[in-house]
């Protein structure tokens, strides 16, 4: 079965998305995207980046390689398994893991010195098989777990004997393969050098992990390519086609925001399609800003720059509050889409459908969405303080621009002086920079900490008191996971963004086996790297830097958050 989709739209705004479907039927653009026509975009480069069309079905021939994985290590006594990868290389097996209750499949996408040692204490590291993610095999982070985890097994088994535990996913080519090779890993799984990381959810990137918890792979194909053949079609039948069409109408019109909401059962759903969404159009001043996990809110308190989506399983009870918001905003003519899933199983359909309709808005938006130059930015500005350290063991000095209450501050010189007032105190620099936020803004909590849950919920405060305060979207992301993500839309999308990063000192520190740098200074590199990133394109930006008791500082931010 396929997974229903239902749309509740002002008869303006439908009568434009009918428009925008017609010209797609006139031009034949469904019929061009299969056939791998880059002008249904920008005539770029987006031709080498559609392997995505065709990776169900190629998968599909090659489902017994999974199969035969998983009865190897399930005969092998692996009793965890271990991911480490960043962005569209750990969000889908992230969503596939929590979906599925698989407590024994972890991952670890965070430089944090913390989140890495309470991921060690999890696992049982003589039991555990460690997957190494990474399309390009240069990436910092999954090269930096690879070598602390490669590290520990080595320390207990031998170099000789430690790579038996370990499997690659990587692109034919890379470094990784090479490393891999080398190290005499278990496996190594191939991605397609045509899908970029965010696409990549139904390819080996994906399928690997579902077979190392013990997901049914052929039939996650078979229930997904129903999707892909219905994506194949040029009329109504078309939901992707449908779907992408309102999520572009929507972005040109100035509804710019799209607010997930989702069920239980497939409540991480959102944190892949943030990355799916705002690295894919979130550049050359546009963007489709994902918003999930925000706290509800009444329909007339909701800005009118939101579009709104619905996931949930067929036979799950919502929430009343869910459910009775969904009817005010189609009742108030608020764009809703609502999507059922026929069930969990069926959850490949929604990576298929929300990739088709992702290429459709792009093409509404007249971008290419599949580049990502601003998240390269990132990497670079971090890559020369990491250079840095390892020149001089040291990362350049900075100097705040206050300092109060064991807190400090950091900002460009200009951006300083708007937000000092008289009387030079925390709590004034922070209510200045929030009242930086204006009608069709959006408020953006960068966390570079320890993502655990007494940091969510105290960040989510903080979150929700803006949200109450200035009712505009508010978007939540733990560093540096968010910069494989939705970094790309903060940096070049609109400037439409008001951003509080949070930093620490960190506790303890973690080495990096054969660097000079260690994680805690490869946090470090990557939070500084993001915000000089963030104030060079103009945004309103303000970095607040905690001491080692994360706990008490934030609770001190949220105090001051009024």
């Amino acid at each position: 079965m396929l997974n229903r989709i239902a749309v509740h739209l002002a008869a303006d705004l439908k009568n434009e998305v009918v428009a925008e479907l017609n010209r797609w039927k006139r031009d034949d653009k469904v019929s061009r995207i299969w056939k791998k026509d880059a002008t249904v975009w920008t005539d770029e480069d987006e031709a080498k980046w559609l392997g995505w069309l065709d990776i169900v079905d190629e998968e599909l021939q090659q489902f017994g390689l999974y199969r035969d994985f998983h009865t190897d290590i399930t005969a092998a006594g692996f009793t965890d398994v271990l991911l480490m990868g960043m962005g569209g290389s750990s969000l889908c097996p992230e969503v596939l893991g929590i979906t599925f209750g698989k407590s024994n499949f972890h991952i670890l996408d965070s430089t944090s010195p913390a989140q890495i040692k309470s991921i060690e204490n999890k696992i049982d590291i003589d039991e555990t098989l460690f997957i190494v993610a990474s399309k390009s095999g240069s990436t910092l982070e999954p090269n930096c777990f690879k070598q602390y985890f490669f590290d520990l097994v080595a320390n207990r088994v031998g170099r000789e004997k430690a790579g038996r535990q370990f499997v690659a996913i990587t692109d034919p080519g890379s470094k990784m393969e090479k490393i891999a090779k080398e190290d005499d890993f278990r496996y190594v799984f191939y991605g397609d050098a045509e899908i970029g990381g965010r696409f990549s959810a139904l390819s080996a990137f994906g399928l690997t992990a579902a077979a190392a918890m013990g997901l049914d792979v052929e039939d996650l194909l078979r229930r997904t390519k129903q999707m892909v053949d219905a994506c194949r079609s040029g009329d109504d039948e078309n939901s992707g086609l449908l779907l992408g069409a309102i999520l572009g109408t929507c972005q040109k019109k100035g509804i710019d925001k799209l607010t997930i909401l989702t069920g239980d059962d497939v409540h991480d759903l959102g944190a892949w399609l943030e990355q799916l969404l705002a690295e894919s159009t979130g550049k050359n001043g546009k963007a489709i800003i994902p918003v999930d996990r925000e706290p509800l809110i009444d329909e007339s308190e909701y800005s009118h720059d939101r579009v709104f989506v619905s996931l949930v399983t067929k036979d799950e009870k919502v929430s009343d509050r869910h459910a009775r918001l969904l009817d005010e905003l189609a009742q108030a003519g608020r764009p809703v889409i609502d999507i059922e899933l026929d069930s969990i199983e069926n959850i490949g359909q929604e990576f298929f459908r929300w990739e088709f309709a992702t290429a459709v808005a792009g093409s509404i938006m007249g971008i290419n969405p599949f580049n990502q130059p601003d998240v390269e930015s990132a990497k670079i500005e971090a890559r020369k303080l990491t250079d840095e350290y390892e020149k001089t063991g040291s990362l350049p000095p900075e100097t705040p621009f206050l300092e109060a209450e064991g807190v400090r501050l950091f900002t460009s010189e200009q951006y300083s002086q708007e937000l000092m007032s008289a009387d030079r105190s925390l709590r004034s620099v922070i209510q200045n920079h929030l009242s930086k936020i204006k009608e069709g803004d959006y408020f953006a909590l960068l966390a570079y900490v320890r993502m655990n849950q007494e940091n969510e919920e105290l960040l989510q405060s903080i979150r929700a008191k803006v949200l109450e305060k200035y009712r505009i979207a508010t978007c939540l992301g733990f560093g540096p996971r968010f910069l494989h993500s939705t970094g790309q839309a903060y940096k070049g999308g609109p400037n439409t963004g008001v951003f509080l990063q949070i930093t620490s000192d960190d506790e303890f520190d973690l080495p990096v086996p054969g660097q000079k740098y260690t994680f805690g200074v490869v946090k470090a590199a990557q939070a500084r790297g993001d915000f000089q990133v963030l104030l060079d394109r103009g945004r309103r930006a303000l970095r607040v830097h905690l001491g080692a008791d994360v706990r008490d500082g934030l609770k001190k931010i949220n105090a001051m958050v009024t």
